[in-house]
């Protein structure tokens, strides 16, 4: 079986084309080649696939075998594999996940595509289709205790759910793998919970760290950073056009006024391909 490794902005996943091949377990597939040690080594699998109303459909799952709803960062990387293997020509193609239509804007240089803009759609800040579990609609910047501490939450979901914290400290001294856990595994989070720590540098700028339910830590998390931009705005701590800087590099998010859509661009990169045996 062939596959290909890469990354947007340090989001790694291993991606099987699936015009080629029908893969019957992707569950099991993604928790066997997501190990670092005994596997291939990633955040989770994608399978591009054939779609009825869209140029391609994307599932992804993430190391724990999960299926996620949407991942940005795969998406893009998407566009690149399907441009870069020539099963498209389109610049701007329509994407079929699991949380809607995503159209992927791909931006090429010597027949290869080196970035690409997702219309990630329009945030969500109802709390019951994020879901969480909450007294009123809305839930932004309301202090909450959790078993590793009192944190000030704002909630959104960009496909996933995802809660963002506003931190007054550096990002970097924060013991992810004690608070992570807390958040994800919360009862208020029905669905589990991606949740990003964010430090305001500028209006916009920002730095986050994110822990991604089913994965944990990773470098970067596209819908977690689109979460971020929204979450700061909604708190008047970011502008509507805002760099993120994850662990991974950076991703620039634009709110945009006029569709309420958020946007989202950022590399893609293929780091290798290989096959199964």
């Amino acid at each position: 079986m062939k596959f290909t490794k890469m990354h947007g902005t340090g989001n790694d996943y291993v991606y099987i084309n699936c015009f080629e091949r029908k893969i019957d377990n992707p569950s099991e597939l993604s928790i066997k080649l997501s190990e670092r040690h005994k596997g291939i080594g990633s955040d989770g699998l994608v399978l591009i696939m054939p779609s009825l109303t869209c140029d391609f459909r994307m599932r992804m799952f993430n190391a724990d075998g999960t299926e996620s709803q949407m991942c940005g960062n795969a998406s893009r990387c998407v566009g690149k594999y399907v441009y870069d293997n020539k099963l498209t020509k389109k610049t701007v193609i329509t994407l079929e996940t699991q949380s809607g239509i995503k159209t992927l804007d791909l931006f090429v240089i010597d027949s290869k595509v080196i970035k690409v803009t997702v219309d990630m759609g329009e945030p969500v800040i109802d709390t019951a289709q994020i879901p969480v579990i909450w007294k009123e609609n809305k839930l932004i910047g309301q202090a909450i205790n959790f078993p590793s501490g009192k944190y000030t939450v704002t909630c959104v979901s960009m496909g996933n759910p995802h809660a963002v914290i506003f931190t007054k400290d550096s990002i970097d001294k924060l013991n992810l793998e004690k608070i992570g856990p807390s958040f994800e595994h919360h009862t208020m989070f029905p669905e589990r919970i991606n949740t990003e720590f964010v430090e305001i540098l500028s209006p916009s700028f920002a730095r986050m760290r994110v822990w991604e339910r089913g994965s944990g830590e990773t470098l970067a998390c596209g819908t977690g950073a689109c979460a971020v931009a929204v979450a700061g705005v909604l708190n008047g701590l970011l502008e509507r056009k805002a760099t993120i800087s994850l662990r991974g590099g950076n991703l620039q998010i634009e709110w945009n006024v006029e569709d309420n859509h958020v946007y989202m661009t950022g590399e893609t990169v293929t780091v290798f391909e290989g096959e199964l045996i």
